[in-house]
Formats: C-alpha cells, structure tokens, sequence
C-alpha cells in the first residue's frame, strides 16, 4: 500500500472513532492529540482497527511513532507495503 493510501485508510478511521471532529485541517506533522479530542481509549481503536483491517501487530513500545500523521504513515509503510487497501 503506498503512503497516500495509508494516509486514507487513518483518516478513515479517525473519521469513525471521532465523527464530530473536522479532519480537513488536520496538519500531518502535528499530534493527533494536539488537534483531535482523542484519549487513550481512541488511541487504543486505532490500534484495534489496523488489527482488525490488515493483521498489523503494533508492539506498545512503538505507541510513540503513531503520534503524528507523517509518522505514522512513515511507520506503516513498511509493514502495509503489501496489503490492499480498503478505502
């Protein structure tokens, strides 16, 4: 899967753990948490849903690259570079 497609399937994602929020202006170089009212327990579904979606183990010691956009699509990439994207 290519960055771009990452970077839809996480907005995608977003877009069902925080229905309410506004995920046009988001900066991909910005916390997640410094733009979105998201807590541990969305942190955690995000997690839970690329489970779910592509199989990823994402180990909690690597919680930290999942913080901004650019990282984490720069984290998924390699893991993702053979899955089919579902957006």
């Amino acid at each position: 899967m290519a960055p771009e497609q990452i970077r839809s399937v996480i907005l995608d994602i977003l877009s069902r753990i925080a229905p309410d929020e506004d995920l046009s202006d988001l900066d991909d170089s910005v916390p997640f948490r410094e733009q979105m009212e998201l807590d541990s327990m969305d942190f955690l579904d995000i997690v839970m849903e690329l489970r779910k979606l592509y199989r990823v183990q994402i180990p909690e010691e690597d919680y930290g690259e999942l913080g901004t956009m650019d990282s984490t699509v720069t984290y998924l990439t390699p893991l993702l570079k053979d899955a089919e994207s579902t957006v």
